[in-house]
């Protein structure tokens, strides 16, 4: 439920127009947690935890440790008002978030400075960055949204460093995310109306051509879903939504 903008050789663009615009007028509701970005406070928590996790696991930091991510530079793409680099920031990275939408990119701007937190923010292409690569490279709920999905993840896969971790989350296309995540969510008001179109989502076994073609091994894919009982959590049902890590070959 982010936007990016990336612009390969050719100039052309990943993501369609209408889709920043879309998430730019939604920027003054980002951070508040019963705003049209509910759903989002609702999975950050989901996500972090998957990300310390894989963190620890392969930079090999202490578990208990409070800046796991001390020393490492992070890089958040599609990052809406900064709802995952402040917690990056937290954990002790060098943060740097880029969205499509320059009007995110204002709101993250003035709750980091609020929370004082030195982010680097950018509006505008990836590719738009200065040079430099990332130990940590994030798109939450952002490759459903671009329309060129290969060029998208080569751009990511561009930003990796050697040795680094790239951890990217998605809705699944599946009956059940049509039927939950589009008609009843959308209907119901838990997420913006015309956030998502269910064809531009993709499975799995998508993702992994993906980034096999970006020359990125995908580990094994975590699902999101969603009970009365437990909420959103992490689960091997990957039906909903799903988050995965992704590394160099």
């Amino acid at each position: 439920m982010t936007s990016a903008t990336v612009t390969g050789e050719t100039g052309s663009l990943t993501i369609r127009p209408e889709e920043a615009e879309h998430f730019g007028k939604l920027a003054a509701q980002w951070w508040d947690p019963k705003g049209s970005s509910a759903m989002l406070h609702k999975l950050n928590p989901v996500r972090l935890a998957f990300v310390r996790d894989h963190v620890d696991t392969h930079f090999g930091t202490d578990v208990a440790g409070r800046k796991p991510l001390e020393g490492k530079r992070a890089l958040d793409v599609g990052c809406g008002a900064g709802l995952l680099c402040e917690p990056l920031a937290r954990l002790g990275a060098a943060v740097t978030g880029v969205d499509a939408a320059h009007e995110n990119i204002a709101a993250a701007r003035l709750h980091a400075d609020g929370m004082g937190l030195s982010i680097d923010y950018h509006a505008g292409e990836l590719a738009s960055l200065p040079a430099g690569q990332f130990d940590l490279v994030t798109s939450m709920e952002v490759i459903e949204h671009v329309a060129d999905k290969a060029l998208f993840v080569r751009e990511l896969a561009a930003r990796l460093a050697p040795g680094g971790l790239m951890i990217l989350s998605t809705p699944n296309r599946t009956a059940a995310s049509k039927l939950l995540l589009v008609d009843g969510a959308e209907m119901l008001g838990h997420i913006p109306r015309g956030t998502h179109d269910w064809d531009d989502f993709i499975t799995p076994e998508e993702m992994g051509e993906l980034l096999t073609e970006a020359g990125l091994d995908m580990g094994t894919p975590r699902g999101i879903a969603f009970t009365a009982m437990k909420g959103l959590h992490l689960s091997d049902d990957l039906k909903l939504n799903y988050i995965v890590t992704a590394t160099r070959q």
